[in-house]
């Protein structure tokens, strides 16, 4: 009896005959997978295998009759909020639902802010503020001068207060 296995066939591939070093050599050399397998039976089983012999289906293969299949959203990405879409398209960093209530909250607020914040955060944001509404920046646009004027007072307020403990430099 030989110390290497091979299978019998590609039919019964759980099965083996044992070798010896020489004679599996000579078996392995001669060993065609697909041996009385035509063209398209060959291609067929390679497009089989690039799946794990599991079915696989085109992208958009679900939609039946002409309707979109229904898609569930159990973490509300895709919810039709309007105010989250608004705020994500100003680049809002508030969180949902926060109504400010000191001068301190409502110069955050200004800021696209929301508590607990670093004074780091509050200097990268009205930096990243101050290039976007210069007027510079946005060819003399008066409403983007008047934003910048609020961003600077709220900027100064966060400053002045004792709410934010601003490093010394």
């Amino acid at each position: 009896m030989g110390e290497h296995r091979a299978p019998i066939s590609r039919n019964e591939l759980k099965h083996y005959i044992w070798l010896c070093l020489d004679h599996i050599r000579e078996y392995n050399a001669a060993w065609d997978y697909y041996a009385g397998m035509s063209e398209a039976e060959i291609e067929a089983h390679r497009r089989a295998d690039a799946t794990w012999q599991r079915p696989s289906w085109p992208f958009g293969a679900y939609a039946q009759n002409g309707q979109d299949p229904e898609i569930k959203d159990n973490f509300g990405f895709f919810d039709d909020n309007k105010e989250r879409e608004h705020a994500s398209s100003q680049g809002s960093r508030r969180s949902p639902g926060w109504a400010p209530e000191t001068p301190e909250q409502q110069a955050l607020a200004e800021l696209d802010l929301s508590p607990p914040v670093m004074a780091e955060a509050v200097r990268a944001r009205y930096r990243e503020l101050v290039k976007t509404l210069h007027p510079d920046a946005n060819g003399g646009d008066k409403q983007a001068e008047e934003r910048l004027k609020s961003v600077n007072q709220a900027y100064t307020t966060l400053k002045n207060s004792d709410w934010l403990s601003w490093p010394t430099r």
